[in-house]
């Protein structure tokens, strides 16, 4: 599949300094683009020394612009000249005070001032938004309501709101969003990439994605009594980058796409830790049962509620991954090298210590 872009026209990576958008930015200046990097604070060097230090070693170039997801007109200078806006923007954390506020603001009015900009950019053909299979789905309790117990991109998340699931809600209200622009318009073409739990190295191995918290649970001690059996879709972070370069330059990408490696659960992601990994750290090796999970889960972490252990707990998860695959020409990495290798990085980045 032949990739068709100018490479003399820029393109708009919002919320560059992410952990999927610091890979993004490695595929687009491998191919010689020079990229414009919105951030909030351009001056904070050490923010984006990561990013520098990618420019270093391939063709293309980095320009910073500041800019806030919740001022209006903020892109509006970062997009000038740019034939494809990145919007990855958009907080993943589940541990929120006011999830209106710190959730849904961001990702709703922040989607909306991006693509406002867009309107008024004459140059922008095409724009990739990050959106989550959380847009699809709120709990796996909602796979068995689907057609064939699986997931598609025709699916939409209908059970999650601001008191369940409000990470995925505002992910749900963000990407609808994204399409009733896109939808009033005719300059440009919304193709959207909903991934699964995104794993892997992070360009920054001290990115502050909730994905590195769940992993170094693994290495820490805190799982060491073992993990419930929670089901999920995982995808590593690489080919989520490659999944949004070939969405920005296949002349007929269009749509949904899922982007999901593995269907699987927290036991078997830990399992791929054991061999290289399971003598010097408390990598878990049991699986807690339900109810064992529903007396002390949420007094352990207090996201986890009862709720989410009913709703989600010994039920399995099926997405189909066909149209990333076919349309986009996807080849996925195995569950093993993504944990083993993201693993790695967090050992060599000094986020885990061997055991004594």
């Amino acid at each position: 599949m032949e990739l068709v872009f100018d490479q003399n026209k820029p393109v708009l990576v919002t919320g560059a300094t992410g952990y999927v958008a610091g890979w993004i930015i490695e595929r687009l200046l491998t191919l010689g683009l020079t990229v414009h990097a919105a951030v909030r604070n351009p001056s904070d060097v050490k923010k984006i020394a990561h990013l520098d230090a990618l420019a270093k070693k391939h063709a293309g170039n980095i320009r910073y612009f500041k800019a806030d997801l919740l001022n209006n007109g903020d892109y509006d200078e970062a997009m000038k000249g740019c034939q494809v806006v990145f919007h990855t923007a958009s907080p993943f954390v589940l541990n929120v005070q006011d999830p209106q506020k710190d959730l849904v603001d961001p990702a709703v009015l922040g989607t909306r001032n991006v693509l406002e900009s867009v309107n008024r950019c004459p140059s922008v053909e095409r724009v990739v938004l990050t959106s989550s299979c959380a847009a699809i789905y709120g709990d796996n309790i909602d796979v068995a309501n689907t057609p064939n117990n699986i997931l598609t991109e025709e699916i939409w998340n209908t059970s999650s709101s601001l008191q369940h699931n409000p990470y995925s809600y505002s992910k749900t209200l963000a990407e609808a969003e994204a399409w009733k622009m896109a939808e009033a318009q005719n300059h440009w073409r919304l193709v959207v990439i909903n991934p699964s739990l995104v794993i892997g190295p992070g360009i920054n191995p001290n990115a502050t994605s909730e994905s590195f918290n769940l992993v170094r649970q693994f290495g820490d001690g805190r799982a060491k009594m073992g993990v419930p059996k929670f089901y999920i879709g995982v995808v590593d972070v690489r080919d989520v980058a490659d999944a949004h370069v070939r969405a920005a330059f296949l002349p007929n990408a269009q749509g949904r796409h899922i982007l999901s490696g593995h269907d699987t659960n927290l036991a078997e992601m830990a399992a791929c830790l054991l061999p290289k990994f399971g003598n010097s750290y408390p990598i878990p090796k049991r699986i807690l049962p339900k109810w064992l999970v529903w007396l002390v889960g949420p007094l352990a972490d207090k996201t986890f509620t009862r709720e989410i252990i009913r709703r989600n707990v010994n039920i399995p998860w099926h997405a189909d991954n066909s149209k990333s695959r076919r349309e986009l020409g996807l080849i996925y990495r195995s569950l093993n090298d993504s944990m083993n290798e993201f693993f790695e990085q967090l050992v060599q980045s000094g986020q885990l210590n061997a055991k004594k």
